[in-house]
Parts: structure tokens; sequence; C-alpha cells
């Protein structure tokens, strides 16, 4: 799935090309696109059309469209090969073109939802009271969010009695972050993977997130990290943020700090990447 950095840059270009349009008309392709909107896709086209978009909003690596009735949102789910595509609409149509939505203005472009994998898709939610989804209410701000509480972060994270990969990895404590910016984040801190959360000092913790917060922002500056097709902006570009990864992706390539070999090691149905001489293990993980 992809993470922060991808999903803000989708965002960002659904702020600029969707945003202040409203819907003509919504042609749903395939119903696992929309088997989250638990209506079904003929529902989910005529509760869509006549309305307007709102600015795209996102919290961790969800995304939505608020609605101009104040009270509903499409949320976005791009799964592991989700695309939201503004295309002409006369371009033709993508092999994997799952959901159209058209527009009633003269601007010829229209949304277009693409997934190979079909486990991505779009679906109408009622706002909480802070203006989310109601289905991701429960998710946590992220690090690069003006709000987020880095000293509540602290508290709950010495409070969670794990460790910190695995704490980084929790939505409901914070979101975004998912396997390759932890890596990243964590070579750059020093920190192995199994470090207890409860061995944190706060300045160690304002340390980590500082580089969670660095390596996002370098990512977002390009793009974002596309290792394959499947991830791309609006206007179906790759971001190329794997080209200065550190940590994910290099096994057996020397460290760019000391020069040792990084190690992988499955981790949770994922891998781990680390420098077995600069991220050393904890004493009771050895």
């Amino acid at each position: 799935m992809p993470e922060l950095p991808e999903v803000e840059v989708v965002r960002r270009g659904l702020e600029r090309w969707v945003a202040g349009r409203t819907v003509a008309a919504v042609e749903v392709l395939h119903p696992r696109a929309v088997r989250r909107h638990v209506a079904g896709g003929a529902d989910f086209a005529a509760a869509l059309k006549g309305h307007r978009f709102g600015v795209a909003r996102r919290r961790g690596k969800y995304l939505w469209l608020p609605l101009d009735d104040g009270a509903t949102s499409v949320l976005g789910h791009l799964g592991m090969s989700g695309q939201l595509l503004v295309q002409p609409g006369s371009a033709p149509d993508e092999k994997h073109l799952r959901i159209r939505i058209a527009f009633d203005d003269a601007d010829d472009t229209e949304l277009r939802f693409v997934d190979q994998r079909t486990f991505g898709g779009l679906s109408l939610h009622t706002n909480s009271p802070d203006g989310l989804p109601d289905v991701i209410a429960h998710i946590a701000r992220d690090p690069l969010d003006p709000a987020f509480d880095d000293d509540a972060f602290h508290s709950a994270l010495r409070l969670r009695r794990t460790t910190i990969k695995r704490a980084l990895l929790h939505q409901s404590l914070i979101s975004g972050v998912g396997n390759i910016y932890a890596d990243e984040a964590l070579w750059r801190a020093r920190l192995h993977y199994e470090r207890p959360t409860a061995s944190f000092t706060r300045p160690r913790t304002a340390e980590l997130l500082g580089h969670v917060r660095d390596v996002m922002n370098a990512a977002l500056a390009v793009g974002g990290t596309s290792f394959d097709s499947l991830y791309v902006n609006v206007n179906g570009e790759s971001g190329y943020f794997d080209r200065s990864l550190d940590a994910y992706g290099r096994e057996d390539e020397p460290c760019r700090r000391c020069g040792t070999a990084m190690r992988r090691r499955p981790w949770m149905n994922r891998s781990s990447y680390f420098c077995p001489r600069c991220q050393r293990p904890p004493r009771a993980a050895s």
C-alpha cells in the first residue's frame, strides 16, 4: 500500500484538478471497486451525481474528497495498485479501469480509478465531527500534520510495550508510516527495528520523529517511491525516491554510512532492512 508521501502526491493532484468540480455522471465498471460502499455501485453513482467536490484531504495513508453537503465524503483506498488518474475524456480506457467520474464543466478531463489487483476502491461515508469519513476516525494524526503532538506520541510509545517498528506501523498511534519509510527512518536514527519502545527517552523519540519527517519530506520532493508502474500520481507519472533509499531493498549492498553489507530479515510477513553495525539489535533480541 502506498505510504504517506505517495498518497500526499495524489492528494495534491486532486486538489489541483478535481476540487470545486461538480459530478455529472459516474460509471462503475467493476463491483469490487465499490465493495466498501455497502449499498452497491448503482447507489454510489446516484448518490454522487450532482455533488461538488471540495478540497481533497488526507490523514496518514488515507485520502478523501469532501462533498458540498458537508456531511459526506468519498474515501479513496488505493490498496496495492490503485490509481486516481485525471485523463482527457477522449483518452482510451485503461486496461484495469474500474470507475469513471465525469464532470459538468467545459474541462474535458475526467477522474478515473484504475486498479490492477482490485484491492482498493472508492466509497461514500458520513463524516465524523472532525470532518473525517467515519470509518477512519480512529486513525492517528501523521507526523507531517501541524497538530501532531510529539509529547503525546512519546508517552503513548512508552506505554505501548512493543518494539519500535511495530509501533511506527500502528496507525492508531502514528499514521502514514509504512514498511519502507520505517526502515529508512530507523536507519537514519541508527535504531534496530526490535528496539523496545519502553527504552525510549524523550530526546530519542524526538530524534526519531525528526528522521521520520525528514525522510517523508525528501520523498515528497521527488514524487514518492515507485518500484514499478503501479504507483503513479494523477498525471500518470512515477516518483523516483527509490533511487535515494538508504536501507529498504538494499540487501547485501554496502551501508552508505559504514560500508557494512546491509541485511534483510523476514518480519511480520514483510522484510526489514538494516545495517548490522550501525543498527545493533537489543540484547534481549540477540
